[in-house]
This record gives structure tokens, C-alpha cells and sequence, in this order.
């Protein structure tokens, strides 16, 4: 895209505009350095009009000079000189800078939209040990030595991994030897990865470490509540295990010896977010991850924003994986509790729409937050799209039966088959019916995302009958 076409676009991530050069414009160009780089248009106001700009012939060195000695490291920008319907507008374009974080006069921002934003110290930390190719959890642990790991806790993780085939380790390689090799051990004492993952009682070091679950009712009446610790490989049994007592399962009964389960939510995408929840926190934060369940959905809340480099647009395309905690990442991986990184999200989509429920709402909410919704097709929900009373029987019918026919909408509906032809085509038009078929008999209509067996029995929180 041309300098043109990016003024046409309006400000953004990557585009400013301003009427004069300032102070104001060094600090832009010190938000696109610390996050994807960007271009400033002066001579542009911020409501998108060519207003031009007069310069002398030392003008731009001056600039240059200016932001150069106002920052540090020092940025040196590209500077050119366009001119739009007889006016001259200069574009001032900044690089992603490659170790961070640069600063102005002490101060370090980052672009968000089309705003700048002071960094936080715990930002400027996250974004010099990313740019820097540095973890936190490979650090040395404060007040931690050898005697806490718990020895027996590696060997199993060294089983597993030989197991797995991620990781060759020798026979008679010793376990620390081995947490040496890994980076996991250094210089003698213990990382924040190997207290978290192998201590004996890693609260006792880092308290912040642990998972708070609580069921909630009628808004935020605690009827169930948990505190779970222990190694990180505990807290994610056990958060599944709260998880479970909590949530209803259906059976279904298909003809074969044992029974299918049918969950309020896929088990196997509560287990991905929380998984992701653990592996991927930030550990520096004094907070719990949360899993809060409510009666139409389910929080898995985890303390800190994405990491850096990463925005919450490009959790729903492919993206590569940039890891906050390398060292937790790699024992996850070595254990196949990850399978690949950066395909977390993808997962969990897929996991709710093949049981027939909604996407996952992915969000930063004073941290990071994965929601799961319930079945969205009650009655409710679907006065508030302006169905009328047929189109809400059908709907009703549809999730009891899998299927509806122009015929049966007619029958159920008492109505006419213009009517029910109507009615039929504004459901497939807003997306919440599937039309199997063209005209004719064989026309079917079904419920987009719902394939829920129609012989499933409805019983509520039957831990005992977990597998």
C-alpha cells in the first residue's frame, strides 16, 4: 500500500496524522518503534484533511536530529516529501525497532488503536525480555534451591517425555543433569519453570501460583469454591476435576456397550483453554487464574494481557506462537499437553462448533479471558432477533428433532406454504438455519451448529460417572 492509500485509510496502529511536528509526534514514533512500526502524516488533521505544511530547507534534518537526541536507543526515521493537490505533506515512517523498549524523556509507550499509551513497568519488562529473546520463568528463583525439587516429580517428566519421543534422554542421565541441560537449573539453583513444574511446594515460593474455581448462581451467589495449588501438572487435573463436578453431562444412548457423553461444554476445549491459562500467565502478577462457572457459561480468566507481539485480532487467523514462558512451554510440549504451538485457539473453536455450540469469546478483561456460552437457542434469545411465535416453534422443533420440512412447519405452525416458505427462508438468510435441498419434498432445514443427539439424556452434575 502506497503513502496515499494510507492516508485514505485514517489513523490506526500503523497511521498518525498531524497538522504540525511536536513533541507529540516523537512519542508516536516511539509507540510504532515498541510495537509494529508506522508512519506519520504531517500536514494531515486528525479528521483526515490535506491541510499541507511549509518547511525551510533545513526543516527535516532538524527533525531528525530532534527525535534522534530525544530518544533512546536513538530511532532515525525515513523522512519523505509528497505532495498532495498542490500541498506538501511529509511522511515520517519508523521500523519496529528490534530491541525494546525505546523511550522519550524516561518515559516508553506503546500504540493501541490509534491512541498511544504509557507503558506499565511490568509491559516494559515483558516487551525487553521478548525482544532481548529472554523467559522470566528461566531465571533463577528467588529464595529457591535444589532441596526443593522434588526429584521424583522430573523422573516422571522424563518418562513421559521418552514416552512421548519429544525428548532423547540417555538411560542414566541424571535429573538434574538433565533440568541443567534445559536451562531449567542454573548455576546451581532452581528456575521460576522448575519450581512451578517439579517443586514440592511451589506456594511456598511463588504464592501467586494457584487456581481459584468457584460455581456461581443466580449472579454471584458462591455455591461451590475452590483454592487449588501444587505442581502446575496438579492444578490442571484438579481445575478439570472442579470442572466436571460442576458442569452437566447428557448420555446418549447409540447401541454400542458403552453410553456417549454429551457436556455442557467440550471437555476437551476447557481443557485447552486451561492449559493455555497455565502455560501462558504471567507469573510476575499477584493474582489467581479463575475458572468461574455460571449457569449459561464458563470464565477461564488468567492474569496478564496477551504477550507481547501478539494482538487479540490475530488470535482468529494464523499466527505463529510467542511464548511468554519458553521454559514451561517446552516441558508442556515434551508431555503433550500442548501439541503445537500457536494452535490453541483454532482448537477450541473447532472443539464447540462440533458440539454444536458457540464460538468462544476470546477477550482482554483486566487480563485474559476465554468465555464459553451454553446452547444461544432459547426462547429469549430468539424473541430479542424479532422472530415471530412460528419461526420460534420451529426453531424449538428443530433442536428436539435435528430437522424440519416446509410440510411440518405448515403442521406445527398451522399455517400456509407461502408462509412457511417465507418464514423458512428469513431463518436460513440470518444464519441460524442450514437448508439441505433446493425445492422439492427433499428440503430440509436444520439448526447451524446444533447436532446435538436428539436421544441424549439430561443428567445433571453425575461426577460418579466420569470416565
Amino acid at each position: 500500500m502506497n503513502l496515499l492509500d494510507l492516508i485514505k485509510t485514517g489513523e490506526s496502529t500503523t497511521v498518525e496524522f498531524k497538522e504540525k511536528f511536536d513533541e507529540r509526534c516523537i512519542e508516536s514514533l516511539v509507540a510504532f518503534a515498541n510495537t509494529r512500526g508506522g508512519v506519520i502524516f504531517i500536514g494531515v488533521s486528525d479528521k483526515n484533511n490535506i491541510k499541507g505544511i511549509n518547511i525551510g530547507k533545513e526543516t527535516i534534518n532538524q527533525w531528525v536530529n530532534q527525535i534522534s537526541q530525544s530518544t533512546e536507543p536513538r530511532l532515525i526515521p525515513e523522512i519523505e516529501k509528497i505532495q498532495i493537490d498542490g500541498k506538501t505533506v511529509i511522511a515520517v515512517q519508523i521500523k519496529e525497532y528490534p530491541i525494546k523498549p525505546v523511550s522519550t524523556k524516561g518515559r516508553c509507550f506503546k500504540r493501541v488503536d490509534s491512541s498511544n499509551r504509557t507503558m506499565t513497568t511490568q509491559e516494559i519488562t515483558q516487551i525487553y525480555l521478548h525482544s532481548t529473546g529472554l523467559s522470566w520463568d528461566k531465571y533463577p528463583a528467588q529464595n529457591a534451591n535444589l532441596e526443593d525439587i522434588d526429584i521424583e516429580r522430573v523422573k516422571r517428566y522424563i518418562q513421559k517425555a521418552k514416552e512421548t519421543g519429544r525428548k532423547k534422554i540417555a538411560e542414566d542421565e541424571d535429573p538434574v543433569q538433565v533440568l541443567e541441560k534445559m536451562n531449567l537449573v542454573t548455576k546451581g539453583y532452581p528456575t521460576w519453570a522448575a519450581v512451578l513444574l517439579f517443586s514440592k511446594e511451589p506456594q511456598k515460593i511463588i504464592s501467586q501460583a494457584a487456581i481459584h474455581c468457584g460455581k456461581f448462581k443466580e449472579g454471584n451467589i458462591v455455591i461451590d469454591d475452590r483454592m487449588i495449588t501444587g505442581t502446575l501438572f496438579e492444578q490442571i487435573d484438579e481445575g478439570m476435576d472442579f470442572i466436571h463436578k460442576n458442569i452437566n453431562v447428557e448420555f446418549v444412548m447409540t447401541g454400542k456397550p458403552e453410553r456417549d457423553q454429551i457436556w455442557d461444554y467440550p471437555l476437551e476445549a476447557l481443557r485447552e483453554a486451561l492449559i493455555n491459562a497455565v502455560c501462558h500467565r504471567d507469573y510476575t502478577i499477584l493474582s489467581h487464574i479463575e475458572i468461574r462457572i455460571y449457569e449459561d457459561r464458563l470464565v477461564i480468566w488468567s492474569p496478564g494481557h496477551l504477550p507481547f507481539g501478539i494482538i487479540l485480532e490475530d488470535l482468529y487467523k494464523p499466527h505463529s506462537s510467542t511464548l511468554r514462558n519458553k521454559g514451561l512451554a517446552e516441558v508442556f510440549y515434551d508431555t503433550e499437553l500442548i501439541e503445537q504451538w500457536g494452535s490453541g485457539i483454532d482448537k477450541m473453536q473447532k472443539y464447540c462448533l462440533n458440539a454444536g455450540l458457540p464460538e468462544p469469546i476470546f477477550e482482554e478483561y483486566q487480563g485474559f479471558q476465554v468465555v464459553f456460552r451454553k446452547d444461544i437457542y432459547n426462547e429469549d434469545y430468539l424473541r430479542n432477533l424479532d422472530l415471530n411465535e412460528r419461526q420460534i416453534k420451529a426453531v424449538m422443533h428443530v433442536k428436539k428433532n435435528g430437522k424440519i420440512t416446509n410440510k411440518e412447519y405448515q403442521e406445527i405452525c398451522n399455517t400456509s406454504a407461502r408462509t412457511s416458505s417465507r418464514d423458512l427462508a428469513d431463518l436460513v438468510s440470518i444464519g441460524l438455519f442450514d437448508q439441505k435441498g433446493t425445492i422439492g419434498k427433499g428440503t430440509e432445514y436444520t439448526l447451524l451448529r446444533q447436532i446435538r443427539h436428539k436421544s441424549a439424556i439430561y443428567t445433571p452434575n453425575r461426577p460418579s460417572d466420569i470416565n
